[in-house]
């Protein structure tokens, strides 16, 4: 199992992540589409990539407006597994 980042850690990995922020035990980031379709497209995106690490965040998606919250669920915290996540999803939001 992958182990609770630190808060330096986290802070270093915040930093090198595009858009993203720490909200507690999370990484949170929110995308703005173009369209809803579009928003809908993006998360099926994300959706296959995270079956892929079987790692899955929580999404929101509000109108044009895709919110993901990344967290390890099983270890209570953020994890590297969060961290490659949210490079992932920068990767497909382009």
């Amino acid at each position: 199992m992958p182990s609770i980042l630190t808060d330096e850690e986290i802070s270093a990995a915040v930093s090198d992540l595009d858009g993203w922020t720490r909200e507690g035990d999370a990484l949170l980031r929110s995308v703005a589409a173009a369209s809803f379709a579009d928003g809908i497209r993006l998360v099926q995106r994300v959706a296959a990539a995270a079956d892929e690490r079987n790692h899955h965040p929580d999404i929101d998606i509000r109108y044009t407006t895709v919110t993901f919250r990344l967290s390890t669920h099983s270890e209570g915290g953020i994890t590297d597994n969060d961290v490659q996540l949210a490079h992932e999803i920068d990767r497909l939001a382009g």
